[in-house]
């Protein structure tokens, strides 16, 4: 088995529904990944410590997905250079608006990559994990080609029924 290039880590468990959507996208492009739960508030040694030995185990990239307070993606990021892509997770009370901007306001310095709240957000990090890698990876830079081309001709094979057509 191939060491993990990519770690996708959330609070909770119950986060999962929204990151199996990342995990999902690493696994189309048979990218070696590892997906664990660290919780910034109930398990903070860990989390330093997962955080601090990242780059050491070889991970290039962190999608950390969290809900609520949000306090997971900005914390390993102030305890890594590991690029750290923060997934705000759908929250029950404000929908994942706390989420996000607990993520996206993130102090001058500890930068946090931020994506759209829920699925489309954990995908869209997945992809850009992807990208971060092809830029020093040719195999996986030619497997991102593919997608956006094929992602290019299926917009392009689409039709509207004959009553839904302007003109």
């Amino acid at each position: 088995m191939k060491e993990p290039l990519v770690s996708v880590v959330m609070g909770s468990s119950s986060d999962w529904n929204v990151m199996q959507h990342a995990v999902a996208v690493l696994k189309d492009f048979d990218l070696p990944y590892e997906a664990r739960v660290i919780s910034a508030h109930r398990t903070p040694d860990a989390m330093f410590e997962f955080a601090e030995t990242a780059s050491q185990r070889g991970i290039q990239c962190i999608i950390a997905g969290a809900g609520g307070a949000a306090h997971l993606p900005g914390m390993i990021a102030a305890k890594t250079t590991v690029p750290v892509l923060g997934v705000p997770v759908n929250s029950r009370y404000l929908k994942g608006l706390d989420s996000l901007l607990s993520i996206v306001q993130m102090p001058k310095g500890v930068p946090v990559a931020t994506f759209a709240i829920g699925e489309a957000g954990a995908a869209n990090a997945g992809l850009f994990a992807v990208a971060v890698l092809a830029n020093n990876q040719h195999s996986i830079r030619d497997r991102l080609n593919v997608f956006r081309r094929e992602q290019a001709e299926n917009v392009a094979a689409m039709q509207l029924p004959e009553h839904d057509r302007i003109g």
